[in-house]
């Protein structure tokens, strides 16, 4: 865990700490978290889906498209994961989305944009957007996790942040436990494109935190789509992989 002592919390908004387990990096500003997090972090490599990203069990093999992708095409062109929803990526993220560690969800996000990812070429984009969150869900919570993520990102990646012309224009239940059913009638027509404009012909970049059923972004990237958007990947910080997918 991160110390909690006043000076390890200096070094963590300085950037002077890992922001995983507190240890001192040495050099403000050179590596995202030490070398130690970073090899036990539950990073997705190849072999995995083309299309929407997920792990294949055998790490045999070249990336090719999944069963899923290939009997119900996703409405995003590819989507990829830092990593693996558990261990240390999950509590990470945690801290940062339910303790309010926004240092944390700001080195993800800088992770994510230096990390190398098949498939994934920042020069095919134009706009990073964030899955919005609900009005009152931003003042509730103080922050948007997807939309820190997507700063961070953005900036390695030197790409222009977009938080204004897409909204959550209803507010939906937590996803967390519903079945994969609920999840897509729950988030139906919950997003809007407010400015067409800003949408239009662009190739669109959508952050999100964690990808788990994807019908959260699925629903997202329909309505860019609609709004006009020539095309729409997404980039999540962590993805739930069943066991039988590739966990270990």
């Amino acid at each position: 865990m991160i110390p909690a002592s006043m000076a390890s919390l200096f070094r963590l908004v300085l950037h002077e700490a890992c922001p995983l387990c507190g240890a001192h990096l040495g050099v403000p500003g050179g590596e995202t978290c030490c070398l130690s997090c970073q090899n036990d972090l539950p990073l997705i490599r190849s072999p995995l889906c083309i299309r929407c990203g997920i792990p294949f069990p055998s790490p045999e093999g070249e990336d090719h498209i999944c069963g899923t992708c290939l009997l119900d095409p996703p409405p995003f062109s590819k989507a990829r994961s830092l990593g693996r929803y558990e261990g240390p990526l999950h509590d990470a993220i945690h801290r940062f989305k339910y303790r309010r560690m926004i240092p944390l969800g700001e080195a993800l996000g800088k992770f994510m944009g230096n990390l190398s990812m098949p498939g994934i070429s920042w020069t095919a984009f134009d706009v990073v957007v964030p899955v919005p969150l609900h009005e009152r869900k931003l003042r509730a919570r103080g922050f948007n996790q997807s939309a820190v993520l997507a700063k961070a990102l953005g900036r390695v990646a030197a790409l222009p942040l977009d938080v204004f012309s897409f909204r959550k224009i209803r507010e939906t239940r937590p996803q967390t436990f519903l079945s994969a059913e609920e999840r897509v009638k729950n988030v139906r027509r919950a997003f809007e494109v407010v400015n067409p404009a800003a949408v239009e012909g662009k190739r669109i970049l959508l952050v999100d935190d964690v990808f788990t059923t994807g019908s959260t972004v699925r629903e997202g990237v329909r309505e860019l789509l609609r709004g006009g958007a020539a095309d729409v990947a997404v980039l999540t910080a962590a993805r739930a992989v069943p066991r039988f997918m590739g966990g270990s």
